[in-house]
């Protein structure tokens, strides 16, 4: 049934990795390399099955194709995951293991940390392979990419404004935050530097009391976050929550956050597009991250991307085009957009295959 399911989904490779002695047990999924190596991050979760996991790596890596085109950059999809649980699973045999999979790909796979994973086990990955991006500064990497993900999601955010207003005037609304992670906070931050009015909500209290005690951002209950009177409601948490049960109680006119697959299913983005509300697609807007990480491929420099940020507002604008263009909604205009640019630079391509990734200016000292 694997080959049926990946005539559906369009997925190139998929590789699936055993160690024994290591307990590795990961599955990496290379969607597309039509625009250049795929490039995406790995999941650390205790899947309840290996078809949960099979699932998760192919809808995964086949949204990173999407969220890398409409970002302008020239890296395809892929996404990998790992069978075990984050909090007592990890070792450095699991994760050079690992690392030994993806350099037997030669670049074609180039990854990043995800959920359950942090700079330190990509240490022990970068051991193994230089295909590896979001690695410590002191390899001449990016190190944490929330800060970027957070400022890229604040451009989205203004273009949507002007998109609904007709002004980019984020101190003039109101935002209903949920979620205060590393992006989530930091997100709330730029808001409040602006002068915006944020409620935020959170399952971690503590998180909470920081946005209110540190930014000054007004707390309310997991479930009210969705009957706030607010102009934007911004997830920045889990996906799936606008859904059939959450869109009615919503009273925002915009929806844009920095959250994954936000709208529980298309029938979802369908309605939100008929009651009149601006919908920022996620993975338009929460590319700050995988633009960030990307410039490692060529060589690091902080300053250009924080430049590679503000192309975000633009990327935005010319969904919102598409979307009047062809009276899609713009879910389906992202999409649109992503489809249209892999397949316009894949006329371009020469058949003579892609030099491997350059990464230069990385230190590998002491490896």
């Amino acid at each position: 049934m694997i080959f049926e399911t990946l005539d559906t989904t369009g997925h190139e490779q998929v590789v699936f990795c055993h160690n024994k002695d290591a307990g590795l047990k990961a599955i990496i999924a290379i969607h597309n390399t039509v625009l250049g190596p795929a490039l995406g991050g790995t999941r650390m979760w205790p899947y309840a099955s290996e078809q949960e996991a099979l699932n998760d790596v192919l809808r995964l890596s086949r949204g990173m194709t999407y969220k890398n085109a409409v970002a302008g950059l020239d890296i395809g999809g892929g996404k990998a995951v790992i069978i075990g649980d984050p909090s007592k699973d990890k070792s450095e045999a699991l994760f050079r293991a690992f690392g030994k999979f993806v350099d037997s790909l030669g670049g074609r796979y180039i990854t990043a940390e995800d959920v359950g994973i942090d700079v330190n086990d990509m240490e022990y990955v970068y051991r193994e392979t230089e295909f590896v991006t979001g690695v410590h500064q002191v390899h001449g990497g990016s190190g944490d990419p929330s800060p970027f993900t957070a400022y890229g999601a604040l451009q989205g955010l203004m273009a949507t404004l002007n998109r609904k207003f007709g002004n980019e005037e984020v101190g003039n609304y109101s935002y209903a935050v949920q979620g205060l992670g590393h992006v989530g906070m930091e997100y709330v931050k730029l808001l409040r530097e602006r002068g915006a009015k944020v409620f935020v909500t959170d399952i971690n209290k503590s998180l909470v009391t920081r946005a209110v005690d540190e930014f000054g951002a007004e707390a309310v209950g997991l479930d009210e976050i969705y009957d706030v009177q607010a102009d934007v409601y911004s997830p920045c948490a889990l996906g799936g929550t606008i859904n059939e049960k959450t869109l009615p109680r919503l009273k925002a006119k915009i929806i844009c956050g920095a959250a994954n697959n936000q709208l529980a299913n298309n029938a979802i983005g369908d309605e939100v597009e008929k009651r009149g509300i601006v919908y920022a697609p996620d993975y338009a807007v929460n590319a700050g991250g995988v633009m960030n990480v990307a410039l490692e491929i060529t060589g690091y420099n902080r300053e250009r991307a924080m430049r590679m940020m503000r192309t975000i507002y633009h990327n935005l604008a010319r969904i919102y085009e598409i979307a009047d263009r062809d009276g899609i909604p713009t879910y389906r205009a992202a999409d649109r957009m992503a489809e249209e640019r892999i397949s316009m630079l894949g006329k371009l391509k020469l058949p003579l295959g892609r030099s491997k990734p350059r990464f230069e200016g990385r230190i590998r000292g002491g490896h």
